[in-house]
């Protein structure tokens, strides 16, 4: 599953990369609504929840929508300022049905429902499935999508107005904190991208950031299949620290491609792709290869030990090594005339946290 953004005549000079105030702030807002998805940071959430004023922590809750499943895509600018408060002018300047359809498809569940045409604004059928997808997940959510078709104006106003409350609460501070992390790594990709070309600079990206073979397209190894394009519009890179684990992308009819991509750890491990966590658990999903595993777990067999352990024929054995060998489970070892098969533990033991980061990814 990929999320392919075709970049076919696309001059290298379109594809950005730029640091964004407003994504960060988001990044961080998502990390305070799911800590569990960044226990690397669970000090920092539960300092900034403890010192938030009781206005403000209600607020939070009461927008979280806008950021805790997935982004609202007017929340990562494709074209970053300097400072928070600009960009939130450029997204007081999107208009009130493209701020909406937005602002639902977060608050409604995810790729459920695009609100492409008509607007929930202006159509009452649309409204009321709007409503209808917003009560489904909660009464907190209803809420919000009410008051949202209700005013939009009145609901921009109290984003805005909670978002630069963040930003005396724990923003600046945060900001600060990491804005030499992120310069240095823009230093990196834009350096590459002038000396090696697009190739090396999304190869720094994250393993999950691929250049096609004929390069015409960027490939982003997610958890989904969706194709968007870049023409006349580019794309843009923007690196978070407070995003981690997760590749944000931007990718719906109407906007421009946008990818927040999170600043590589001091020893940063190599994301196993979506395809070998997906060979491994079917490999594992079958009873026989599970027998086979457990008797590796002991040490290396042979084909034949095996067989005679199960009860098996050594063909059917080899057929159940040959899938554990593509999903990168077992190593063959040749010992004079015997093939032994040994367990790869550490990509059995980390295939939780594979599964995981796929996942969130």
């Amino acid at each position: 599953m990929t999320l392919r953004i075709d970049i076919s005549g696309l001059p290298s000079e379109r594809l950005r990369f730029a640091a964004s105030p407003l994504a960060e702030l988001t990044a961080m807002l998502h990390v305070l609504a799911e800590p569990g998805h960044h226990p690397h940071l669970a000090g920092w959430a539960g300092g900034v929840w403890a010192g938030l004023p009781p206005e403000l922590a209600e607020r939070l809750r009461e927008a979280e929508f806008l950021w805790r499943s997935s982004q609202a895509d007017f929340l990562i600018p494709a074209r970053p300022r300097p400072t928070l408060a600009e960009e939130l002018d450029d997204v007081d300047r999107i208009d009130d049905a493209t701020y909406v359809t937005a602002a639902l498809v977060t608050t409604c569940g995810g790729n459920r429902v695009r609100f492409a045409a008509p607007s929930p604004l202006t159509d009452a059928t649309a409204r009321e499935r709007a409503l209808d997808l917003a009560q489904a997940r909660g009464a907190r959510q209803e809420a919000f999508a009410e008051r949202l078709l209700t005013d939009p104006a009145a609901v921009r106003a109290r984003v805005r107005d909670t978002l630069e409350q963040c930003a005396g609460a724990f923003f600046d501070a945060a900001w600060a904190g990491v804005a030499v992390q992120l310069a240095t790594d823009l230093r990196l990709k834009n350096d590459l991208l002038k000396r090696q070309g697009i190739g090396a600079a999304l190869a720094s990206v994250s393993g999950a950031v691929t250049l096609a073979p004929d390069g015409d397209c960027i490939v982003v190894d997610k958890l989904q299949d969706k194709a968007t394009a870049a023409h006349g519009t580019g794309v843009t890179f923007i690196p978070s620290v407070f995003g981690r684990p997760h590749l944000v992308a931007v990718h719906a009819p109407g906007w421009q491609p946008v990818v927040q991509y999170p600043v590589a750890e001091p020893s940063p491990s190599e994301p196993v792709s979506l395809e070998t966590v997906t060979l491994r658990l079917e490999a594992l999903a079958h009873p026989v290869r599970l027998r086979l595993l457990r008797t590796l777990a002991r040490g290396p067999h042979t084909t034949g030990e095996l067989a005679h352990v199960w009860e098996l024929s050594p063909p059917e054995v080899s057929r159940h090594l040959a899938v554990l060998r593509r999903a990168g489970l077992l190593t063959p070892r040749r010992q004079g005339r015997y093939v032994r098969h040994t367990l790869n533990l550490p990509d059995l033991t980390a295939l939780g946290a594979d599964l995981l980061a796929a996942v969130l990814r």
